[in-house]
């Protein structure tokens, strides 16, 4: 019985085998090039995170002289427009156009759950740093592997700090309109009420807001703000709040303040509060 390369490397990502794994001398086999599919974002606002993503990726073949256990690799990539219809064209091309072995991304949560049925179907592997918490939880995918974390995972902790070490009673969150701002702002205000807090509102503004303004002007009468904001949005909320003239601790999650922004903050980052500075959407 004769066991085919690519239905071995789908079994062996599917259980959890990593592109480490890969590399093991005990997989060299055929000379066919391995097709390595990227879905990435490089427009609007969550296009920072997309250009590295595949910046690390070019940077990682070019270190392996575009070899991965012993066979050479065909990269493609696919920009998805940060939208959930882009996504589906876009995985649909390169499964059955493009024919990859593997695909890493989406970036977002709303692109990846808009795809993980088409992925189960066509039994791809998918590596994704998109932080949708169904698709370990609710929804399992036997193909789909979480390279990073899930949406709530920092917004426990931070609220458990909220309400304990900044004695916050009442709070405002601001987020998203999209998947990823929906369940960063639930784990927040489970774990926030769970330890005797208050969340007062939740304002939610489109993924593409051209101004904040208008959601600024609802913050008052709490004792801070919960943000949840991704890309470059987190920037621009900052400065819009900080115009405002607001002085209410501003409390964040993990895209809140990520290391490709932390060189374009001013003094509207300045203040009490906390951001974990780790993680992607």
């Amino acid at each position: 019985m004769s066991i085919k390369r690519r239905s071995v490397l789908k079994g062996m990502l599917a259980t959890g085998a990593s592109i480490a794994t890969l590399q093991a001398p005990a997989v060299h086999a055929q000379a066919a090039p391995f097709k390595l599919g990227l879905l990435t974002v490089k427009t609007g606002p969550l296009a920072q995170g997309g250009i590295q993503m595949e910046q690390g990726v070019l940077t990682f073949l070019k270190e392996t002289n575009n070899m991965m256990a012993g066979r050479k690799v065909d990269f493609f990539s696919a920009d998805t427009g940060g939208s959930p219809a882009g996504t589906k064209t876009k995985v649909q091309e390169l499964v059955e156009r493009d024919k990859v072995d593997v695909i890493l991304g989406p970036l977002a949560a709303f692109e990846l759950l808009a795809i993980t049925d088409y992925i189960a179907q066509v039994k791809t592997p998918l590596l994704s740093l998109a932080a949708a918490e169904d698709m370990t939880q609710r929804r399992p995918n036997p193909y789909f592997i979480r390279a990073s974390a899930s949406s709530g995972q920092f917004m426990h902790p931070m609220a458990d700090y909220a309400a304990k070490e900044l004695k916050l009673k009442r709070v405002i969150t601001v987020s998203e309109d999209f998947a990823f701002g929906h369940e960063q702002m639930g784990a927040f205000q489970q774990t926030f009420e769970e330890n005797g807090g208050k969340v007062l509102k939740k304002l939610w503004p489109p993924l593409v807001t051209p101004d904040y303004t208008p959601y600024v002007a609802q913050i008052a009468d709490c004792d801070g703000v919960c943000q949840g904001f991704a890309g470059s949005n987190p920037l621009r909320f900052m400065k819009t709040y900080a115009s405002a003239g607001l002085k209410f601790p501003v409390i964040t999650g993990e895209t809140g303040g990520d290391d490709a922004l932390l060189k374009s903050f001013g003094d509207e980052a300045l203040g009490p509060g906390c951001t974990p500075i780790t993680g992607w959407v």
